[in-house]
């Protein structure tokens, strides 16, 4: 009985609402505000920070990206266990590959993305601020080459600025125009 529960749940409808952007650009950082925002007006969902699922050196020949892909799978079931139909999820979407690859994990049946947008400069000062480890040089070159890769993708549903301006009114913009809240 509880195992024909758990699968109806599974495969009701689920909204799927990706932030993409360059490294820098404030993803997991708008993640955790607009998190915050629908916990205050009490809209259940899940935040998650896909990067987190598949930080990992693994001793095989094996994907981080299929091992992160499938930890993700298995955190949305928990979650939708739970009776969570919404899902927020912080990653730099490089392909249209990869966004399918996601909207399955997630069994997501509509999914809107949201791309930050903040200058060359500022997303290097910010990489430069937050990564003071061996690889900081890697993530602060890899801005503008990533930031050029999500221009020819154009995965984006819709962009949001997020340089000069608070994380409460950059996350409650992507909010709104993802129609998960009201102005």
């Amino acid at each position: 009985m509880k195992r024909e529960r758990f699968v109806k749940v599974v495969e009701e409808t689920q909204s799927l609402l990706i932030i993409t952007g360059t490294i820098g650009a404030g993803k997991t950082t708008v993640l955790g505000e607009a998190s915050d925002i629908l916990a205050l007006s009490h809209i259940a969902h899940a935040a998650i920070d896909l990067d987190a699922l598949g930080l990992a050196h693994l001793p095989s020949a094996a994907s981080n990206d299929g091992v992160m892909y499938r930890n993700l799978q298995s955190v949305c079931k928990n979650y939708a266990s739970l009776g969570v139909r919404r899902f927020l999820l912080a990653r730099a979407m490089e392909d249209r590959a990869e966004l399918e690859i996601c909207r399955g994990a997630v069994s997501a049946a509509n999914t809107v993305v949201c791309r930050l947008t903040v200058s060359i400069e500022a997303m290097q000062q910010r990489v430069k601020m937050r990564e003071s480890g061996v690889l900081q040089r890697q993530y602060v070159a890899r801005v503008a080459k990533l930031n050029v890769i999500l221009d020819r993708s154009r995965l984006e549903d819709f962009t949001v600025a997020g340089e000069s301006r608070s994380v409460t009114e950059v996350a409650h913009e992507m909010l709104v125009k993802a129609g998960w809240i009201s102005n």
